[in-house]
């Protein structure tokens, strides 16, 4: 029997399938006890400090407290709390970026995905440079800065070379004022020398799903090709680390298993890796089984009530304060706006999930990865995102200022971080207005960039701010950044 350590580098040590039991043990024992309820309420909440506020976070027993609570008032105690440490660490900013797939083919078998390799009529495609080009110049067009590339496993079609192939590709592309600043990559796991060629290539943060961290569903659910390997799967955040990624996303498809399970785990993952080097997850995606071609999600009997999707995004956010936290257009406009002020940080705009969707004027829903429940475009969501009260953020300066890993954690964790992200989202919000906004849009943003500036701390960071605004709405200079 495997012992719990997540100091361990075995998956089945880190995620302790004993011990994510016994938490779910506890957490139903203590769903209605007031009293530590509060003291874990009150463990978490920010902390007063010279550069900002910190919070201690939760251990994976604490959090599944949270999540099993039933008690109607602490429920809404949760939910503020949340609400008070999205604040602190990433304020009103929510980043924007755009899914880029490059690739369908793929030989795994995956049970809830309509690439897997048995799916003999989805129309599979893999592009070209010249097409990446032109799916780039498209994301461009549109005023999006920051791309996750998505590519199938196949190491014949997909090997590594291409990967770093398209990002070279995706770099090289200046159109107008359009640049692609910063390419994260969501691709299947691989060895650490692959790891350190990504590095070596530039790319921002490292981002793969668990699917599910239960690893007898796992195996069901993956029943050929080399993602079968659970343990390898598992460990791949580990490799990347050592491959000398420092900022890598974690996530799981809630609706595979039990989300109370996953909950779990994903939190026991997130500890490990800031056991082991130092560095928690830098972003956490919660995305649920959606319909796509060949994919019935119904057939998957675990899925989660928009409620309780909140309460998940919620106790995530108390428990790992520091983490970005991501939700893609998988979830309708609705649910998006509901859990916005609970923790999440980053959103996709415009987004298509099909290779090449981007330079077809009609969404072309047979080859699209899953069905896309927000269509709108990123005009109409950025003017949605500031009339609700948000900074869309079109910010990669953290990259390409050296703050990843243990760096930006160290600023984030003390809350320092708003000194830098919030300058330079308006003036990358500025980009945005005057090269692709449309005329409500651009009225909208400049009330609410006017209004925001006030609240930059500093009165010389303010004054400097303000200046490259009024530089960026008076010529074609971009690319100012704190």
């Amino acid at each position: 029997m495997a012992v719990y350590n997540p100091k361990s580098l075995k998956a089945e040590e880190f995620i302790n399938n004993e011990e994510i039991l016994a938490t779910l043990e506890y957490a139903e024992k203590n769903k209605n006890n007031a009293e530590l309820i509060d003291e874990i309420l009150n463990k978490a909440r920010p902390v007063k400090t010279a550069g900002g506020a910190a919070c201690k976070g939760l251990t994976h027993r604490e959090a599944a407290v949270l999540l099993a609570c039933e008690i109607p008032e602490k429920i809404d105690e949760m939910y503020k709390l949340a609400e008070e440490i999205k604040q602190v660490f990433y304020g009103n900013r929510i980043v924007m970026f755009a899914p880029l797939y490059l690739s369908n083919y793929c030989v795994n078998g995956c049970l809830y995905c309509p690439y897997h390799l048995k799916n003999k009529h989805i129309a599979r495609k893999k592009l070209t440079q010249e097409e990446v080009a032109r799916e780039v110049i498209a994301l461009q067009d549109m005023g999006h800065k920051r791309l996750a590339i998505e590519a199938g496993e196949d190491p014949v079609n997909n090997p590594i070379e291409y990967i770093l192939d398209c990002i070279k590709t995706i770099y090289s592309i200046n159109h107008k004022n359009g640049a692609i600043r910063r390419v994260n990559v969501n691709i299947a796991a691989t060895t650490v020398e692959n790891y350190r060629k990504l590095k070596d290539a530039g790319i921002g943060t490292y981002i793969l799903f668990q699917e599910t961290y239960h690893k007898e569903s796992y195996l069901k659910l993956h029943p050929t090709g080399p993602k079968h390997d659970y343990d390898y799967h598992t460990e791949a955040m580990d490799r990347a680390m050592q491959g000398g990624i420092d900022d890598v996303g974690l996530g799981v498809l809630f609706g595979l298993e039990l989300y109370k399970y996953e909950f779990v785990g994903l939190l026991m993952h997130a500890e490990h890796l800031e056991a082991v080097h130092g560095v928690g997850p830098h972003t956490i995606s919660v995305p649920r089984v959606k319909r796509a071609d060949d994919i019935d999600p119904d057939v998957f009997d675990n899925g989660i009530s928009d409620e309780m999707f909140a309460k998940i995004v919620a106790c995530i956010r108390i428990a790992v304060p520091y983490t970005g936290m991501i939700i893609s257009t998988r979830e309708s406009q609705a649910v998006r706006e509901k859990v916005l002020g609970l923790g999440i940080s980053q959103i996709s705009g415009a987004s298509r999930t099909s290779v090449g969707g981007y330079t077809e004027e009609e969404r072309p829903h047979d080859s699209e990865q899953f069905d896309v429940s927000d269509q709108r475009t990123l005009d109409e969501v950025v003017r949605w995102l500031m009339e609700l009260g948000c900074i869309p953020s079109f910010c990669t300066a953290c990259y390409r200022e050296g703050r990843t890993g243990d760096r930006f954690m160290s600023l984030c964790k003390s809350g320092q971080i708003l000194n830098c992200c919030h300058p330079n989202a308006l003036m990358t919000l500025t980009e945005y207005l005057v090269d692709y906004a449309s005329a409500e849009t651009k009225k909208t943003g400049f009330e609410l960039i006017e209004n925001e500036l006030k609240k930059i701390p500093g009165e010389k960071v303010r004054a400097i701010a303000a200046k490259n605004i009024e530089d960026i709405k008076a010529s074609n200079r971009r690319d100012f950044r704190f």
